[in-house]
C-alpha cells in the first residue's frame, strides 16, 4: 500500500524497532556539508550547496563520495580521484562529527516511549560505524539501543535486508515482530524484503524524492507518534 499522511491503525505484536540514524533521528546534512566542502577544497573543487548534498545522502559513504565527485568528473575520473577524496572526507568528518547536527523533534521522547513499551531497539544506519557510534554518544541517543550496526558492520547495507534480518536473529524475533522506522526508500525496501513492518517519517533525506511514494505501513510525524502507533 502507499504511504499515508498519518498512520491510524495500530501495529500490533511488535517486540522490537530498528531505527535509522541520518535523516530519522539526527539532522546531519550540515555535517555532510562542512566535511564534503572541505574535502572538495582539498581537491580544488567548488563548494556544493546543502540541497545538492542532501540528495546524495542515504546509500553509504562510498556512494556519497562518488555522487559528490560526479558533479565535476567523468565516471573514469571519479574512480581516479575516489581514494584521495574518501580519505580526505573521512578526516574532515571525524573532526566535526556532530558539531553542526541537530536532533529532530521528539526523538528522545519517542525512543524512551518505545523502551517503556518493552521494545528492544537497534540502530541500523548506512553511516560507517566509526561515525555512527560517536554521533550517538554525542547526542545522548546511544543509551536507548541494544544494538548498533553501521554501513560497514556487515557485508551488505540497506536497502539489502541483511542488516534487518541480522537484528531479527540477534533479538531472536521473527521479522513480523519487528518494525523498521526510517526516512527513505532504503529503509522501506530493506524492511519489505526482510518481512518487517515499516514506518516512515516525512522529513529527512529520501534522495530528493517524496516519501509519499514509498511503500510503507504509514508516515508518522515524529518518533513519539511512531511509539504511540505501536503495540506489543
Amino acid at each position: 500500500m502507499s504511504a499515508l499522511e498519518t498512520l491510524t491503525p495500530t501495529l500490533t505484536g511488535i517486540r522490537a524497532a530498528i531505527i535509522d540514524l541520518d535523516g530519522t533521528m539526527v539532522h546531519t546534512a550540515p555535517d555532510f556539508l562542512v566535511a564534503i566542502n572541505r574535502m572538495r577544497a582539498d581537491l580544488g573543487l567548488k563548494e556544493l550547496d546543502i540541497e545538492t548534498i542532501t540528495r546524495f545522502v542515504g546509500k553509504g559513504t562510498e556512494n556519497l563520495m562518488r555522487k559528490v565527485l560526479s558533479v565535476d568528473y567523468s565516471p573514469e575520473d571519479v574512480e581516479a580521484h575516489f581514494a584521495k577524496a574518501l580519505a580526505s572526507y573521512h578526516a574532515h568528518y571525524i573532526a566535526i562529527n556532530g558539531q553542526y547536527s541537530t536532533l529532530y523533534p521528539e526523538v528522545h521522547e519517542g525512543l524512551a516511549a518505545l523502551r517503556e513499551k518493552g521494545l528492544r531497539l537497534a540502530c541500523v544506519t548506512n553511516k560507517p560505524i566509526a561515525f555512527a557510534l560517536p554521533l550517538l554518544e554525542k547526542t545522548g541517543l546511544h543509551k536507548y539501543f541494544d544494538l548498533v550496526y553501521g554501513g560497514d558492520s556487515l557485508p551488505k547495507k540497506k536497502p539489502d535486508p541483511l542488516p534487518l534480518l541480522t537484528v531479527c536473529q540477534d533479538f531472536h524475533l521473527r521479522p513480523e515482530q519487528v518494525v523498521a522506522i526510517g526516512d527513505s526508500s532504503n529503509d522501506a525496501q530493506a524492511a519489505r524484503a526482510a518481512g518487517c513492518r515499516v514506518l516512515n517519517v516525512p522529513y529527512g533525506y529520501n534522495h530528493g524524492e517524496s516519501i509519499h511514494n514509498v511503500d510503507s505501513d504509514g508516515i508518522v510525524p515524529t518518533l513519539l507518534e511512531a511509539a504511540n502507533c505501536i503495540s506489543v
